[in-house]
């Protein structure tokens, strides 16, 4: 019985990055003799076990071989005599496919992992690659995630994608696996490379049809230097990635908020009259198939519904102001006000040589909801109101909170 540290850990450590969890896989061994070792099995699919003292996962190595559609149609080899060169080659990328000895260190390496790490390609390890439709997604995600460090998706890997992309086995997956990529991959430093991974290679037309028809569409030059809608989308959730690390409920929210800019009659571009209504259906449709989380879906949609209020908002009237906070439920959920201003800035500095202006709209918003805020219906009440008068001076109360923050907005 032999182990070796495999997977991610070994990826991390060789490009000078901390390493996350760590995982191992035993070569030799069956499930009886890692049970009598004190470890405990937690695999439905295939055998794994949780080691006693650390609690770190350890995989006896295994083979897979191609029995349905999708990615659960795999039939998985444990057998003892499976040795640690036909593991790593079930694996997705050669820089997943790197292993390194618990005992002296050493690292396997059969698919040139090391290398491609060294000259930053993400490459397939080999043709059992399009078995399993969620590696296109993988992919896109992984360039996300190392597209900063300099990686490049290799030819051979893209033509892959492609043709499974057209084959049409991208539709076995399902939402909820499309919708655990999709927010990790907003959650990485470069989302934009998710997208444009996809794009380039035919998937995103299956993933997200929503976005990937913003490519190609045009926009006024002088508001978008960038000019193509799918651009400006790239450099947005590149934005969101920037301004709120880590963030997949903003990074979503970024990334749907121009949906409608697709549905832009002919004769009416490169103008996007109306894009902000036209983006809802698609919005709904998107979060209808992939069974989205509902703050992320609430969210989305008071971006795409407000985002060009919230760029003028000093030229809305005080009672308008009112009436865009309400229709956001900005009283009862008072953080989703402060989330669509940052998503609005998001939106403003995602675009050519806007990266690092300013945005002051969204402190002016912060600064006029927080002043509708301080006004409760218990203030007004202790002036003898009762039933709907209550409302009307409460709104009237607001409108006049909102009025002075403004005209006493620091210069």
């Amino acid at each position: 019985m032999k182990t070796y540290l495999v997977g991610g850990a070994v990826r991390d450590s060789l490009l000078g990055q901390q390493p996350g969890d760590r995982d191992w896989v035993v070569v030799g061994a069956t499930q009886v003799e890692m049970e009598s070792l004190g470890f405990k099995a937690v695999g439905k699919d295939f055998p794994v076990f949780l080691h006693p003292d650390s609690g770190e996962e350890y995989a006896l190595a295994r083979t897979e071989r191609k029995s349905g559609r999708g990615y659960r149609g795999f039939v998985v080899d444990a057998d003892p005599s499976v040795t640690l060169e036909e593991d790593l080659q079930r694996r997705d990328f050669t820089i997943n496919a790197i292993a390194r000895d618990e005992d002296t260190g050493e690292l396997v390496d059969p698919w040139g992992g090391v290398r491609d790490i060294e000259q930053r390609v993400l490459r397939h390890v080999g043709p059992a690659f399009v078995e399993d439709p969620l590696r296109v997604l993988r992919a896109a995600r992984f360039m996300a995630r190392f597209a900063p460090l300099g990686f490049t998706l290799a030819p051979e890997t893209a033509e892959l994608m492609r043709e499974m992309a057209a084959s049409g086995e991208l539709d076995a997956l399902v939402p909820e696996r499309i919708w655990q990529e999709l927010r990790r991959s907003l959650t990485m430093k470069q989302p934009s490379a998710f997208l444009r991974c996809l794009h380039d290679t035919g998937a995103l037309a299956a993933i997200l049809p929503e976005v990937d028809a913003l490519y190609g569409v045009p926009q006024r030059a002088e508001f978008h230097p960038e000019v193509d809608t799918g651009v400006h989308q790239e450099m947005v959730s590149d934005m969101a990635a920037h301004l709120a690390p880590g963030n997949d409920l903003i990074g979503f929210a970024a990334l749907t908020h121009d949906l409608g800019k697709a549905l832009t009659p002919a004769d009416e571009l490169p103008r996007h009259i109306m894009h902000e209504q036209r983006g809802l259906k698609p919005l709904a449709a998107l979060c209808d198939r992939l069974k989205i989380p509902v703050d992320h879906r609430l969210l989305a949609e008071a971006v795409c519904r407000e985002h060009l209020n919230v760029h003028r908002i000093d030229e809305l009237r005080d009672a308008t102001v009112l009436e865009l906070i309400q229709r956001c439920d900005g009283f009862r959920r008072p953080e989703r006000i402060a989330q669509m201003a940052l998503v609005c800035e998001c939106d403003k500095r995602g675009r050519l040589g806007f990266e690092d202006s300013d945005y002051p709209q969204r402190a002016t918003l912060q600064r006029l909801h927080a002043a509708a805020l301080a006004i409760n219906a218990r203030d007004i009440a202790t002036e003898g109101l009762q039933g709907p008068a209550i409302g009307e001076a409460l709104k009237k109360a607001r409108i006049v909170a909102i009025n002075k923050a403004r005209q006493h907005a620091e210069p």
